[in-house]
């Protein structure tokens, strides 16, 4: 009697273990597993646009702060982003971005006659230049700084407080113009006119 008891313990054992593997084998579960797998790969695609969108963000940024050093005034740029987007269609504007923004940095860091620019400073005198009525590194007046870098002036203040390369392309767009005629005397030092 021991015996069949054990025997009838030991089959009852067993079909629980059967019925464990085969429900966790079988098709009940597989419906919510795929819907896990489709709801993670949904939000690791969400997470991959994020990134992209805030790297074209701060490419369209650095995009903006070098057209302003070399126009002397924001550029009107405009972020497209219409709804959602997939994770190739934001790394596609983020590399847009990347280039545009290589290209500005390129010309902002290369204006035109750039070692006179530096000859007319070392005459003129620093790029912090603080003292009235001439101000900066290319020593500009109050209707020169107005003329020829007014958005400048008018959210940062006079000359001393623009960078060097913003100083020197506000030189370039009056040079443009009037040549180096508002610094004859330091450009005939360095032997350009």
């Amino acid at each position: 009697m021991r015996r069949s008891i054990f025997a009838c313990g030991l089959l009852l054992v067993l079909a629980g273990i059967s019925s464990v593997v085969s429900t966790a084998a079988g098709g009940t579960d597989r419906q919510p597993e795929a819907a896990q797998h489709q709801q993670a790969r949904s939000r690791a695609e969400a997470r991959s646009s994020a990134y992209w969108s805030q790297a074209a963000r701060r490419a369209e940024a650095a995009t903006a702060h070098w057209l302003t050093v070399v126009r002397g005034r924001p550029p009107r740029l405009s972020f497209d982003q219409r709804g959602k987007m997939s994770p190739e269609e934001a790394r596609n504007l983020a590399r847009k971005w990347h280039r545009r923004a290589s290209a500005a940095s390129r010309t902002a860091h290369h204006p035109p006659k750039l070692q006179a620019w530096q000859c007319i400073h070392h005459y003129e005198g620093s790029w912090r230049d603080p003292n009235a009525p001439y101000w900066g590194g290319l020593q500009m007046d109050y209707s020169f700084q107005s003329a020829y870098g007014a958005w400048l002036l008018k959210h940062k203040g006079t000359a001393n407080h623009w960078t060097p390369l913003a100083q020197i392309w506000a030189g370039v767009r009056a040079w443009r113009e009037r040549g180096f005629e508002p610094w004859a005397g330091s450009a005939h030092a360095c032997g350009v006119y």
